[in-house]
């Protein structure tokens, strides 16, 4: 189940960014071709970051040690 999710995190990030890409460099910014390309990616978004947060859910992070272990010599 993780690996399916990430592979949904991989695909709405890049759709995020192409159809970001394709919204910002529009020559008509109020065509209905831009408001498509902005709603897709922003929905690439939500999807990136639910994926994202699923799968970082319950990770540990590195803890530092609790002892010393170098010697002071």
């Amino acid at each position: 189940m993780r690996k399916l999710i990430a592979i949904i995190n991989v695909i709405s990030w890049s759709g995020f960014w192409a159809f970001g890409y394709l919204a910002l460099t529009s020559e008509q910014p109020d065509s209905r071709q831009t408001l498509i390309a902005l709603v897709l990616a922003a929905a690439g978004m939500l999807a990136g970051v639910w994926a994202y947060l699923k799968l970082s859910k319950g990770v540990q992070l590195p803890q530092r040690p609790t002892h010393n272990t170098r010697s002071e010599a």
